[in-house]
């Protein structure tokens, strides 16, 4: 008897017909005598609504009661698939994030899990049930309700599986596994049959919207076998694990991965000084804001440059503290630029291929496409774009690389 924890995301329960659907592979799943514990997201477009209602309130809304009003929507979806389960014949218990729970900590929208107590789920499963969990959310110490950020519920299955140390976890999506690319900009983007952990974090941390970086992470760390599947069609999906490929070597790079959702900010005329780069950027990471590339020059005059990207939807905020560093420091101004993107070669193969990286810069080149700033790593190279040249970049990259093909 094998454990697995299957995730089935806002699309694939988006309607009273799909969570049929959803039941129905899940029953199937159980009656070939697997254990199984299911998390589902909120149904598409509720948690967006849910966000609009609060603005039409408030423009900035508290965030622990966003954390209360969005965490509804897995709750509604949990029960539903319960009751689909019942209609079955099959026994079936949901549980919200504090029910099961999930403890996190207390950073509202963003909580990151501390522990899970698995002895409910356990029980379930002991006497036959199947557990339907609510993805995306937890319980902090205080006992408040915390979300895990977009995409949480793919963190939450992972977080499940290794606990549990089930079999495999299966992510249910609209899409049938790994692509080399978003099939939507360039159609004849290839299904990837398996990825490395290494490459999928890479992947994930991006911008590529498959899976959430977090479960990637999670994944990795403890060992749970990650399968990416569709929930419209059959298929093996891509699988995501810790041994490497036969042919890894082979191919150079594996896949393109885009982010539109980035921000550029730079401040210019600071002391080049030790300890100045930490002045700048140390308050906007106190301040729970994920900082990107950074980028450090020195001008003739002997002042620093710091440029550095974050979230776009985080730019307001960081330029509010950025402003107040600015004036302590005596800058000569700050450049806001929410008009970029960040495209991503990524591939195990290029630890041993040299000249990868100039490759990319020369067919940019070709396309007229101007690099406003690089960073790397041993698998990836990311470069930062005016954003209205991002789908050009991605179809001449996968076309260089050869992606089509594996070649």
């Amino acid at each position: 008897m094998a454990l697995i924890v299957q995730k089935f995301g806002g699309t694939s329960v988006g309607s009273v017909e799909r969570i049929r659907s959803v039941a129905a592979k899940v029953a199937k799943s159980f009656s070939d005598g697997n254990q199984i514990v299911v998390v589902v997201s909120a149904m598409s477009g509720e948690t967006n609504r849910l966000i609009a209602m609060s603005q039409e309130l408030q423009d900035r809304a508290s965030p622990r009661e966003l954390d209360v009003l969005v965490s509804t929507g897995e709750q509604v979806t949990i029960s539903l698939l319960c009751i689909a389960l019942e209609s079955l014949g099959l026994k079936s218990r949901s549980y919200t994030g504090g029910q099961v729970p999930i403890i996190t900590d207390s950073a509202y929208g963003k909580a990151r899990i501390e522990k899970i107590r698995p002895d409910n789920i356990k029980k379930d499963l002991d006497s036959g049930s199947i557990a339907v969990v609510a993805g995306f959310q937890g319980i902090d110490s205080k006992g408040d309700i915390t979300t895990l950020g977009r995409g949480g519920s793919d963190t939450t299955a992972v977080a499940l599986a290794a606990t549990l140390e089930a079999d495999e976890c299966q992510i249910y999506t609209d899409v049938e596994g790994v692509y080399t690319t978003d099939p939507r900009i360039v159609v004849e983007a290839r299904l990837l049959s398996e990825i490395t952990f290494e490459e999928m974090l890479e992947m994930a941390s991006q911008g590529s919207k498959v899976l959430q970086i977090r479960a990637v992470e999670f994944a990795g760390k403890y060992g749970v076998p990650l399968r990416v599947k569709s929930s419209f069609t059959e298929g093996a999906g891509t699988l995501i694990s810790l041994e490497g490929r036969e042919d890894m070597e082979k191919p150079t790079v594996s896949g393109i991965a885009f982010n539109r959702d980035e921000a550029k900010l730079t401040i210019r005329g600071i002391p080049d000084q030790p300890g100045v780069a930490a002045k700048v950027l140390g308050p906007i990471s106190e301040a729970n804001i994920d900082i990107d590339v950074i980028v450090q020059n020195v001008a003739k005059d002997d002042s620093a440059t710091i440029t550095f990207t974050v979230n776009r939807t985080e730019l307001d905020s960081a330029h509010e503290i950025l402003s107040e560093i600015a004036k302590d420091l005596g800058a000569e101004e700050i450049i806001a630029d929410s008009k970029i993107a960040k495209v991503s070669i990524v591939g195990v193969g290029m630890k041993s291929h040299a000249g990868v990286a100039t490759q990319m810069f020369e067919c940019l080149a070709s396309e007229g496409i101007n690099i406003q700033l690089i960073t790397t790593s041993e698998i990836k190279i990311a470069v930062v774009i005016e954003e209205r040249y991002l789908e050009l970049a991605v179809r001449a990259l996968h076309a260089k690389y050869g992606l089509e093909t594996g070649n």
